[in-house]
């Protein structure tokens, strides 16, 4: 296989590092063309430099002038600004994109980057959770596969390719429950950012991690296996499974039901993603099932995580509708990790959000662009009315 040419959309978060250290065990299978960051312009020139990468890009355009001096010696060029995010994402020099930006902001990048036909390797949520609809068309037209990087998606990817090709009767999407599966209702709502912040299982960046604890996460993913998979959310179930061992199954109409296992590490559905259809060995723990000992499951409970409810609410409705609520939820979790508000807060103002919002059955990316700007200052607006 020849080499594949990689961009990493957000190179130095949680998704991003772990991509590179894939990168890292496998120098004969990848090489990094394009790396970007938001911010943090030290540790993309570091990045930078030991992967020798062609282009980096860093979007906030006050730092452009640090990252251009620390790599004034190598031979990558530097940049600024999401569009030239874009334009590089979409270079004939790419050939998978990585898309692990935080939020919204993936949105354009990935978009770019199907326009060109690139191969998707798909870790940013917000993308199909906002625009579902307008990128898998895309997608289809620009014959650009969208390979998913989620630890759920990819098993639920893994089991569709052993299924030979018989249709589905459901997904059964498991959820960890995060650090307050076990809490009461009481103790959650008092319970800070610092202890949303201590997910048992799985590292990730503090955005998702706080989502994972009001599970709202999940019913981000609900949205992207109807996007990916193409199925109903009726038939996605979600069961939370603490162990973290089961990825997540499908199930078909005799029930039967195939699961993906594996212990909880990002690097190994991201690596599938790049090397797709081939398997490559991986540095990281393998399951000892004597030594897990046993599995267990059970429903998840709307009333202490309403947030999971609010997700089948918006998708139900459709339209710009889940849109809305990506937008209204990023504003209340970055007020969260100020402590600017309360744990149920967040799912308080996604509410107000959803149900305040105008109503677009069939939106256009301009619609969406919108949407997402007029969602997120009603949530800024209700956050500052109730700022603690």
């Amino acid at each position: 296989m020849e080499k594949r040419r990689i961009a990493i959309l957000g190179s130095t978060g949680s998704i991003g590092k772990q991509t590179l250290d894939v990168v890292r065990q496998h120098p004969d299978r990848f090489e990094v063309d394009l790396l970007t960051a938001n911010n943090s312009w030290e540790t993309l020139a570091m990045q930078a430099r030991e992967f020798d990468a062609n282009n980096a890009v860093i979007c906030n355009e006050e730092k452009y002038r640090d990252l251009s001096e620390a790599l004034g010696d190598t031979d990558t060029k530097v940049f600024c600004g999401i569009d030239s995010v874009c334009s590089l994402a979409a270079s004939s020099q790419v050939d998978i994109v990585v898309a692990s930006m935080v939020g919204f902001s993936g949105l354009l990048p990935t978009i770019s980057a199907i326009k060109a036909g690139k191969i998707i390797a798909l870790a940013n949520k917000e993308t199909l959770v906002a625009a579902g609809a307008i990128v898998m068309d895309l997608a289809k037209k620009h014959n650009a596969p969208i390979l998913p990087v989620d630890s759920e998606h990819s098993a639920i990817f893994q089991c569709l390719l052993a299924s030979q090709g018989n249709a589905i009767e459901k997904i059964h999407l498991t959820a960890s429950g995060g650090p307050f599966r076990d809490w009461p209702r009481e103790k959650i709502a008092a319970a800070g950012k610092d202890q949303a912040l201590r997910h048992p299982k799985w590292s990730m960046g503090a955005k998702i991690t706080i989502d994972s604890a009001t599970m709202m996460n999940k019913g981000f993913e609900v949205i992207e296996a109807k996007w990916l998979f193409g199925i109903s959310p009726e038939r996605i179930n979600v069961v939370v499974h603490p162990e973290s061992i089961i990825h997540s199954m499908i199930e078909f109409s005799d029930g039967a039901v195939l699961a993906q296992m594996g212990h909880p590490d990002m690097r190994e559905p991201i690596q599938f993603a790049l090397s797709f259809p081939e398997r490559l060995p991986l540095n990281n723990r393998k399951p000892d099932f004597a030594q897990i000992g046993s599995l267990s499951f059970q429903s998840p409970d709307t009333s202490r995580f309403p947030a999971l409810a609010l997700a089948y609410k918006a998708i139900a409705r459709g339209g710009n509708i889940p849109c809305a609520m990506n937008a209204a939820n990023e504003a209340a979790v970055a007020a969260y990790l100020k402590d600017e508000i309360s744990f149920y807060d967040i799912s308080d103002i996604v509410e107000r959000c959803i149900e305040e919002e105008s109503f677009t059955a069939e939106p256009d990316l301009d619609c969406i662009l919108d949407t997402n700007e007029r969602a997120f200052e009603r949530a800024r607006d209700l956050i500052q009315r109730i700022k603690r």
